[in-house]
């Protein structure tokens, strides 16, 4: 049985898109006859603090599902101060070249990037032990972080991320990119490296949908997911305009907006919001069988980002409200997957909620099932996972 390592700053039990793809993509390789092992952080992802069972540990070694997780110390940390979270990279970066220098690892190896520090350390030390490394790339970093204004553009952190990732994307072997933006942004560099696009599908446990419908009951909309910077759930919270349509915002997840995001519904009952805090998987999707519509947000248009959310809430039949521009914009309309508002534009938001208030309840339903239907073989993650195994490239 052919060994593969992955090695990633999330994994379950943490939350967040970024800790379900790694899973999923772990899991799918070892139903394919592949030995997995991954190599990540101690769990503290999203509260910045670890997880109970990994307090006062240094390392620890699980086996998750035939998934061998090798999981190292890392100070964790999810503050607003850029020391704080530069440590934290800076402590499980350490941990990660040390392992990599001394540990014996498979010949191939796959280096989840962002964060750049960790893929730089990564893909640093396995060049040099001639390894092939299979860079997969969700996000292109320093680019999204001063879209976000999270860096300033000529700094010199932006000069240090910027050789970080020219580096990565010179010597990985091969690339996959979640989106044709980041392989397009990967060959203006490097015009002859070989890409792929590897969309972050999701596993499809149905082959059926359940929804339980009340249509007396107003068109319930949901987000669910991380309350962070990119996703500007606070800002869509103070500017979504609900009064007057028959329309409810439901929201689930943590982060760092939480304590914001509860203190405004607390002050403003009439905005017709709700919070209902983060729930394990499992839990939340028994739960939004009562619901009707996601609706995805970015605070900005991130050029290479294509939320994987779409394809989540495609494979469980919800129709989406995107709000976030860019490819995500682009897939949700030529697959119609449900309606879009200008990035950043709650005007455009608002119209909206308003085309949706119309529409009504019982077409939404009949749009759930089309949905369903198209997605289970349009966005398969086996069909995806299998050709790139018959293209040999794992």
């Amino acid at each position: 049985m052919e060994e593969i390592l992955i090695i990633s700053n999330y994994y379950p039990p943490e939350k967040g898109a970024a800790a379900n793809r790694i899973e999923q993509l772990a899991l799918k390789l070892n139903q394919n006859n592949y030995k997995v092992s991954v190599l990540c952080p101690l769990g503290n992802y999203p509260k910045g603090e670890l997880f109970p069972e990994y307090k006062g540990k240094f390392s620890v070694t699980e086996n998750l599902q035939n998934i061998t997780v090798n999981r190292l110390w890392i100070y964790p940390s999810v503050s607003k101060n850029i020391f704080k979270r530069t440590l934290s990279v800076l402590s499980f970066s350490t941990m990660l070249f040390f392992y990599l220098l001394f540990k014996k690892t498979p010949h191939k190896v796959v280096v989840q990037s962002p964060p750049l520090l960790l893929s730089y350390v990564s893909v640093l030390i396995l060049s040099l032990m001639r390894k092939k490394i299979t860079l997969n790339v969700s996000d292109l970093w320093p680019l999204a972080a001063i879209e976000l204004k999270a860096l300033k553009n000529g700094s010199f952190s932006h000069k240090v991320s910027l050789f970080f990732e020219r580096f990565i994307y010179s010597n990985a072997t091969l690339i996959f990119g979640q989106s044709n933006e980041i392989i397009t942004h990967i060959h203006s560099f490097f015009p002859e490296k070989k890409c792929h696009l590897y969309r972050n599908f999701p596993e499809h446990q149905t082959t059926k949908m359940y929804f339980t419908t009340n249509i007396n009951e107003p068109i319930k909309i949901f987000y669910a997911g991380l309350l962070g910077l990119a996703q500007g759930v606070f800002e869509l919270c103070q500017k979504i305009e609900l009064q007057d349509v028959n329309i409810e915002l439901h929201i689930f997840g943590d982060g760092a907006e939480k304590s914001q995001i509860e203190d405004l519904i607390k002050l403003n009952p009439e905005k017709k919001i709700f919070f209902h805090g983060m729930l394990e998987r499992n839990i939340l999707h028994e739960k939004l069988k009562t619901f009707d519509i996601a609706i995805v947000p970015l605070k900005t248009r991130i050029y290479g980002s294509v939320p994987s959310k779409i394809f989540e809430y495609g494979a469980l039949g919800f129709p989406v409200l995107y709000f976030g521009g860019g490819e995500g914009e682009a897939i949700v309309k030529e697959n119609n997957l449900g309606w879009v508002a200008q990035v950043g534009n709650f005007e455009s938001l608002n119209t909206a909620l308003i085309e949706i208030s119309k529409t009504g309840k019982e077409p939404i339903q009949m749009m759930k099932k089309q949905i369903f239907e198209y997605a289970k073989n349009h966005f398969n993650l086996d069909f995806q996972i299998n050709d790139l195994i018959n293209k040999e490239v794992f």
